[in-house]
């Protein structure tokens, strides 16, 4: 299918997981096969000669109970049919095993851990005629699924062409072999056969995941808008998000401010920052900040002072210190100690002349 010019960019984590929640998952059906074909290779080798062992006991014994078949019931037919369903089930449940595990194992690796129910959900598009017909006329992957299947008929034409022609000159031997040798010999040709139609066919599979992972990443990709709207959708709005931000804002600096008047001094720079501290020793072994803020909040802090008659001590050095060194609710640090205990004794001192707070 042909790819939107304005899709640039890679699909994010969450695109890719929401397809595959939805089964849209990059597999190749070639590897499928390939795998199924060596995997029925391999397991004919090493099961063949207890499969033939288990057709020659069952051959011996319909032929040896040939006069027990001549005249049978109702009841005896579905004996026998059960009795022959168990022996093949028997027979090739151990190559059907190991061909259903070596297709799983490459189903795994190719797709990973996935189970979804939604591929089974009915789907409208699904029966879209003239979609359908574009798909299989006008669409890339039709023609690379068409060479596909040619390259594969092409070569599983020639594996018997090539075996044969191979083994022309052992054929008169045959003669002269009897049925064991034939059918080991005819087990064998058919082996080279699948052997020579499974080397190109790996090849294939091979090159057609590498396309099927390439086109599932171009049908994923998306357009920077899209990009955008997902990284609102997962974050926020970024308008919304300001939003909040100064509204949290302005409700931390409410609290703060109704501090204010229950603070025992405001540390001014004297115009840029502001600190209100309070002490009771009963919270704290030592003076707490309970309200700061520069420029506009640094001149509310004052004016909440002001009107409550929180006195306001300018102290440049003191005020910029405790800016950068504390935040609200934390106490001041030991080496400030001092300079704040001369401040707080000045005011304790005016507001109860003759009397000293104990430090």
């Amino acid at each position: 299918m042909a790819h939107d010019p304005s899709k640039t960019e890679p699909a994010t984590p969450r695109r890719i997981n929401k397809a595959r929640s939805e089964g849209n998952v990059a597999k190749s059906q070639e590897v499928t096969k390939a795998v199924s074909i060596l995997a029925g290779l391999i397991a004919l080798s090493a099961c063949v000669n207890y499969m033939a062992g288990e057709f020659v006991r069952l051959f011996r014994h319909f032929l040896g109970s040939s006069p027990l078949y001549v005249d049978m019931g109702e009841a005896s037919l579905y004996e026998l049919g059960l009795y022959l369903t168990l022996v093949l089930a028997r027979t090739t449940l151990p190559a059907v095993l190991f061909i259903g595990l070596l297709v799983y194992i490459s189903l795994r690796v190719q797709v990973g851990r996935l189970w979804t129910t939604k591929v089974f959900s009915f789907k409208l598009g699904r029966f879209n005629l003239f979609a359908g017909l574009k798909r299989m006329f006008i669409s890339p992957d039709t023609l690379v699924r068409l060479l596909k299947s040619l390259l594969e008929a092409m070569f599983i034409g020639l594996a018997p062409v090539l075996a044969v022609r191979s083994e022309m000159d052992k054929f008169p031997v045959l003669y002269y072999t009897d049925a064991a040798g034939t059918a080991a010999y005819l087990l064998d040709i058919g082996a080279k056969m699948v052997t020579y139609a499974l080397v190109p066919m790996l090849i294939i599979a091979a090159a057609d995941l590498v396309y099927t992972r390439r086109q599932y990443a171009e049908n994923l990709k998306m357009s920077k808008d899209e990009v955008k709207d997902e990284r609102k959708q997962a974050e926020g709005d970024e308008k919304i998000k300001a939003a909040m931000k100064s509204k949290m804002l302005q409700m931390t600096r409410r609290r703060m401010l109704k501090e204010v008047p229950k603070a025992d001094v405001v540390i001014t720079n004297p115009t840029h920052i502001a600190v209100a501290l309070r002490y009771n020793a009963a919270e704290a072994p030592a003076p707490v900040v309970v309200a700061m803020g520069v420029d506009k909040v640094a001149e509310k802090i004052k004016e909440v002072a002001r009107e409550h008659g929180v006195p306001i001590r300018e102290n440049k050095e003191l005020a910029r210190a405790l800016y950068k060194q504390t935040e609200i609710g934390d106490i001041i640090p030991p080496e400030l100690f001092q300079a704040v205990a001369v401040i707080l004794a000045q005011i304790w001192k005016t507001r109860n002349p003759g009397k000293i707070p104990k430090p």
